[in-house]
């Protein structure tokens, strides 16, 4: 009967080291393919320009408040009370526009970063895909040389793994 169970035991085993050697995994370098595009290339260069024009806004709001706050500062003992409280609101209201061009300007740019670099991204990926199916790939890492700890799951075959999402959550009491 021992017997029996060492060579069931056994043959287990060698089944389960076959079936987890017959796995392919692969690892790509999605940044340096992503920054070898030539879309990539010409996405810097717009993105650039864009930043440049927003930069060159924002300047011209500096360039503004400089002015208005020079003139302040020379003709502000020759102020009659009412007028030195207009151009103080002057001042505060041009800050505050600044501020919030500033802000505005960084979203503009995260938005127009990812209309972008979203198509290339998305190409990329798709070659991945690609050639992760043909070579009979279950998962794909997206990995970079300089960072590993930034490692990524970069394609995987849904058939060939396990969803543990739904334990999960159990685990964690979420519904």
């Amino acid at each position: 009967m021992k017997k029996i169970i060492r060579l069931t035991l056994a043959i287990a085993l060698m089944v389960s080291a076959t079936a987890a050697s017959a796995q392919k995994f692969g690892r790509v370098d999605l940044a340096a393919i992503v920054t070898n595009m030539t879309e990539f290339k010409e996405a810097q260069t717009n993105l650039e320009a864009y930043g440049r024009d927003l930069q060159d806004q924002l300047e011209q709001i500096q360039v503004e408040f400089n002015k208005l706050y020079a003139d302040y500062e020379k003709n502000v003992s020759t102020y009659s009370d009412s007028v030195r409280q207009l151009k103080e609101r002057e001042l505060t209201e041009l800050q505050q526009r600044f501020q919030d061009f500033q802000q505005i300007a960084q979203q503009d740019m995260q938005k127009k970063e990812a209309e972008i670099m979203t198509p290339i991204y998305d190409k990329a990926n798709e070659a991945v895909k690609k050639i992760a199916q043909a070579g009979g790939y279950v998962a794909i890492f997206s990995t970079t040389q300089d960072q590993p700890a930034a490692a990524g799951l970069a394609y995987f075959d849904p058939a060939q793994l396990v969803d543990i999402t739904p334990a999960v959550k159990a685990e964690l009491n979420i519904q």
